[in-house]
């Protein structure tokens, strides 16, 4: 990236001037490369005079002299200027900007790839809903920030696993087979109740419905507590494979679904608390066995076992967070929770320490609610089942493009409103149509030139001199750097910002320059732009798992 050729040119001449003598330092700070606010300064600037002024005991505007007079020239730079109050900026030679074109159109399906992540090896663990329902809307917002951050964090050159932890079992588990067995009986005509802290949706009927369709009566007569774990692990299966389904229609995938069952059958869960036992961070009080989170600075210990036996959500987790980071050895976890769960963060980072582990090497992200409207009328119900709307529901109605466009608009940390009817729209006020559709009109250009029998082979890159096809290349050169910042700070949401910039960029030079003219070569240039233009919306719409559609 040019802003790090750029720190490293700057780091350069101010250990050369400290070595000549001119200035004295002990620590050099960071030096950041930000883009001014106002294109007229440049393409980029530093502040790292005025950073480093008060160390050096010099004034920031004079130091900033000392360090540009210290600065080897740049093939990428064509000027560097100072400005009060010491700012260093740099502007972008225009043949150096054109010849962007030939890198991207060189190997255009990695431009934007960094090696930051130098193949770290990244868990990123997301939706991770209980298999006792269809998801909602609120687990798609999750799922699709988690699909783009491991697609983004992947470009970046970390080595990155997608997993699905499926909680199958548990008191949650339990209440919906008796739930489900409850409406089988129904089903079948018997006079049952359902339990009262069960699960009400329509969609246990239609289950039990199934499961009666497939296996009839043979549940009836079964004992009780094995009928129902026999028709709550029919239920499950159903809905697991609904989850999927869901989720790849909303191009979601994992590479890896782990089952909680499967850490209590291989024996890591008893393991696991046979260890934080012989730590002593185990106590038995109340019939219950506890950890006792106080003494690592919590504010409370937590339950592990209840008083009857079963063990807490907590003490699974502890038994899946060990599985993830001593037994399969990932370098960094990625949680993707829902905002319920923000008060189970301070302890999965306490727990994660006794096994020896940075705190910081296990990130949380918390995603907040989504409200869906129709306009100005909020949604609260689904059509189908008067219940809460399904995933499906909103995949089916608006397409999955639109839900991952405007799920990914928003930083997870804002609540969001999805508004329907506008997500349905084609027109520019529908962001991810605009941005389509910039896609589509680049196609047309491609289709057009190619009736003509004209192609981009043996463009001449430097006659892209128009100001519209310099903001162009200027916005196309920034993918590498929004790739970089989205792994940095976790924030997919950067990627939409970057793709409505990219496709505002192409409509204005389009409307600035005729591509297919009587001027061969520079039809040819043009269409060299046209197609890196091309390429680096189609990355990106990739990265945020959009389609790049040819036609519209």
């Amino acid at each position: 990236m040019v802003k790090h050729t750029l720190a490293e040119s700057l780091k350069k001449a101010i250990l050369a001037a400290q070595e000549s003598g001119e200035i004295a330092f002990s620590t050099l700070p960071d030096i950041q490369i930000e883009r001014p606010q106002d294109s007229a300064h440049g393409d980029f600037a530093s502040g790292i005079a005025l950073r480093l002024a008060r160390s050096v005991n010099m004034n920031p505007l004079a130091l900033a002299h000392v360090i540009v007079r210290r600065m080897e020239p740049l093939p990428e730079i064509e000027s560097i200027s100072v400005a009060a109050p010491g700012f260093i900026n740099f502007v972008l030679k225009r043949e150096w900007l054109a010849g962007l074109v030939d890198t991207i159109l060189s190997a255009p399906d990695a431009f934007g790839n960094l090696d930051v992540g130098q193949d770290v090896r990244m868990q990123v663990e997301f939706v991770s809903a209980n298999p006792t329902g269809p998801l909602h809307v609120g687990h798609g917002r999750g799922a699709v920030l988690g699909s783009t951050l491991a697609n983004v964090l992947t470009a970046a050159g970390y080595h990155v696993d997608r997993e699905y932890y499926l909680n199958d079992m548990g008191n949650q588990i339990r209440t919906f087979a008796r739930s489900l067995h409850a409406r089988y009986l129904q089903v079948l005509g018997s006079d049952v109740e359902i339990p009262s802290d069960g699960y009400m949706g329509d969609y246990v009927v239609d289950l039990a419905r199934l499961i009666v369709e497939s296996h009839g009566t043979r549940f009836r007569d079964m004992p009780e507590d094995d009928a129902v774990a026999a028709i709550g692990d029919l239920g499950t299966t159903i809905l697991t494979e609904g989850i999927r389904d869901d989720l790849r229609q909303l191009n979601v995938e994992f590479d890896v679904w782990l089952s909680e069952k499967s850490l209590h059958a291989s024996g890591e869960y008893d393991r696991v608390i046979s260890m934080l036992r012989a730590g002593g961070y185990v106590v038995e009080r109340d019939n219950a066995i506890w950890f006792e989170s106080s003494v690592l600075g919590e504010d409370k210990d937590n339950v592990l076992v209840r008083s009857d036996g079963s063990p807490t959500y907590f003490a699974s987790d502890i038994a899946y967070h060990y599985d993830k980071f001593i037994r399969r050895g990932y370098d960094r976890v990625i949680d993707i929770w829902g905002a319920d769960h923000q008060g189970h963060i301070p302890r999965m980072k306490a727990i994660i320490k006794t096994f020896g582990i940075e705190p910081d090497d296990l990130i949380v992200i918390t995603c907040q609610l989504v409200t869906l409207r129709r306009g100005n009328e909020i949604v609260r119900a689904s059509k189908r089942s008067g219940d809460v709307v399904s995933l499906r529901e909103l995949v089916d109605e608006v397409g999955a493009d639109a839900c991952r466009y405007n799920f990914l608009s928003r930083s997870a940390a804002s609540q969001m409103d999805f508004d329907i009817e506008l997500a349905k729209t084609q027109s520019a006020d529908n962001p991810v149509y605009y941005v389509q559709y910039a896609h589509a009109r680049i196609a047309s250009i491609l289709k057009g030139a190619a009736e003509r029998g004209v192609t981009e082979e043996g463009a001449d890159s430097s006659l892209l001199k128009d100001d519209a096809e310099m903001a162009l290349l200027r916005v196309l050169l920034r993918l590498p750097e929004v790739v970089d910042e989205v792994a940095r700070t976790l924030e997919p949401h950067h990627m939409t910002y970057y793709a409505q910039e990219l496709a505002t960029a192409f409509h204005a030079f389009y409307k600035q320059c005729r591509v297919l003219t009587d001027d061969l070569e520079m039809t040819k240039a043009r269409l060299a732009l046209v197609l890196a233009a091309k390429a680096v919306l189609a990355r990106t719409l990739a990265l945020m798992g959009v389609s790049a559609p040819d036609q519209m």
